[in-house]
């Protein structure tokens, strides 16, 4: 199979394309033909050295989320040959990253993808919605309360602000103007002193903050007493004013099916838009990666095979 990876850390020209003995499915486990995959900030982060590669072998195959067809079915499998599904990966497990023609999950780490929409679109989904879902349920809050997403404008942001109106929460997002198509309750410019901002709508602080920005403790005073601070990179604060530091971490949540499904049911229902911000083939993922290296525009990237 054709897969795309690297041998060492470094810049986006290590990412090259590699042949690779196609894998078969063990034991309650499927081969998905992917046809699309997304591209994140964690792939880079991955590729740079920032976090770990596994124990396997070079080439070292990035990608957390995926899309594409059913092929080949392991014993006692529940799915079908040509089910068309999204999946979550764990780069640095047996089976490696996304970034390659087939990808080996086991049954209830895939969901079917939304009706009507595109591989390219659903590929956006697992990582990230699973994402957003674990914060919410990190910040256990109840209809009625707050919370502010900084970085709503990126991909667990975006999935976060409009999970969390599903829910019932009053939702303020740092973001730009033109994120207002997120339905935020609330939104504040993008920029320096963001809990001031914040605390300009809520004095006393909101019930929960999600730091997808990774901005950390320039934020934290924008929590009221008692309040949730969820970080993305296990980040936790100095004890202070009783406030719950809790962290999102999406591997967690590696066997939850019903999770990811109801993440197809949100989009089918129309609260949940997948956003994609341009498609490549997956020979020009260095190039992927030097646009989301960049930065400044909305959705995923997404390589397609």
């Amino acid at each position: 199979m054709k897969a795309i990876g690297f041998i060492e850390f470094g810049g986006p020209e290590v990412l090259g394309v590699h042949d690779l003995p196609d894998p078969h499915p063990g034991p309650g486990e499927v081969r998905v033909r992917v046809r699309a995959a997304a591209v994140n900030p964690t792939d880079i982060s991955r590729r740079t050295g920032l976090l770990g590669v596994g124990d396997g072998p070079p080439p070292h195959i990035p990608g957390a989320e995926a899309a594409g067809v059913i092929d080949e079915l392991g014993e006692g499998s529940t799915w079908q040959l040509g089910d068309e599904v999204m999946a979550l990966a764990i780069p640095m497990s047996e089976h490696g990253g996304a970034y390659a023609e087939y990808l080996i999950a086991p049954d209830d780490s895939i969901a079917r993808i939304p009706a009507g929409t595109s591989f390219e679109q659903a590929c956006t989904l697992p990582m990230n919605g699973l994402t957003a879902t674990q914060i919410l349920e990190l910040a256990a809050l109840k209809p009625g309360q707050s919370i502010a997403v900084t970085g709503a404008a990126g991909m667990v942001g975006t999935y976060l602000v409009q999970l969390a109106k599903m829910r019932g929460l009053i939702v303020i997002a740092d973001a730009a103007p033109e994120d207002m198509v997120l339905r935020p309750d609330h939104l504040i410019e993008r920029g320096d002193n963001a809990a001031a901002r914040i605390r300009a709508v809520f004095p006393d602080g909101v019930d929960a903050l999600a730091d997808t920005a990774l901005l950390h403790e320039t934020v934290l005073p924008a929590v009221r007493d008692g309040g949730v601070f969820v970080s993305l990179r296990r980040w936790k604060g100095e004890p202070t004013r009783g406030i719950r530091y809790e962290a999102a971490w999406v591997y967690d949540d590696y066997h939850s099916q019903e999770k990811l499904d109801a993440l197809r049911q949100a989009v089918e229902a129309g609260a949940l838009t997948p956003r994609v911000a341009g498609v490549l083939p997956a020979e020009e993922a260095a190039e992927a990666h030097r646009r989301v290296e960049a930065g400044g525009f909305r959705g995923r990237l997404v390589l397609t095979f």
